[in-house]
């Protein structure tokens, strides 16, 4: 295995891998030629793997399928669908500010957005997805940073509207997230109708087994995260 993971120092690239295989590399850290190269990644865990906490070969390979399947530019795998609908917020949401959410998802994301969010002090605004315009516009706060949606609801089975949502999302200066688990990328890809954040829990069709709890974040690669209203992803972290 040492070996094998000697060669990951300079990243893996499975998008340009002919033919595709996913590697199965059961390592927490990686090799390297000097400590001189492990402190520059320490400076910056982009420049390479270094840890599995941030990235592991195993799964940057079905990071990258589900990415395509999408047709987003990228994606992160997480622990469960539910911690992929909390990251996708909390990268994007500070205490104090708040994020509109369709009235019809799952109940598991009711309970994370009207109590959990709450205590760290985002606000979560209700709509109902057959409200018009005008009564969705007016929810709309200077400090609301997303729109959130279910493509298939769970368990309504009520279908979103989501190139209506994205435009009026939009207008604000707002990404759309879509949680995608239901519909499968097969049946549906919210990115074409304009939503700019995929969620999945990859527990129900993308497992289709029931063997492997997670979740899935994808970005389209579309939205302007550099709009001055998301300093988070487009300022320095002062950690580093």
């Amino acid at each position: 295995m040492r070996d094998e993971t000697k060669c990951l120092h300079a990243g893996y690239t499975p998008k340009n891998t002919e033919p595709r295989v996913v590697p199965i590399v059961q390592s927490t850290t990686y090799v390297y030629d000097s400590t001189e190269d492990v402190a520059a990644v320490f400076d910056d865990p982009m420049k390479s793997l270094i840890y599995s906490r941030f990235g592991n070969p195993t799964v940057m390979a079905v990071e990258d399928k589900i990415a395509e399947l999408e047709g987003g530019v990228g994606a992160m795998c997480t622990t469960s669908g539910q911690a992929a609908v909390l990251l996708s917020l909390l990268n994007i949401c500070d205490s104090g500010d708040s994020f509109i959410s369709l009235t019809e998802i799952y109940g598991g994301s009711v309970n994370l957005f009207f109590y959990t969010l709450k205590r760290l002090g985002i606000e979560c605004i209700y709509i109902d997805k057959n409200a018009s315009d005008e009564e969705i516009n007016q929810a709309f706060k200077p400090n609301t940073k997303a729109v959130f949606g279910e493509t298939l609801a769970n368990p309504a089975l009520t279908v979103l509207d989501i190139e209506r949502f994205a435009n009026i999302a939009h207008r604000h200066t707002v990404p759309l997230i879509v949680d995608n688990t239901f519909a499968t990328p097969v049946l549906c890809k919210p990115f074409e109708y304009g939503a700019d954040i995929i969620v999945h829990s990859t527990s129900k069709y993308m497992d289709g087994h029931a063997v492997q709890i997670g979740g899935a974040i994808v970005d389209s690669g579309k939205f302007d995260w550099m709009c001055g209203k998301f300093p988070g992803l487009t300022e320095p972290d002062e950690s580093f």
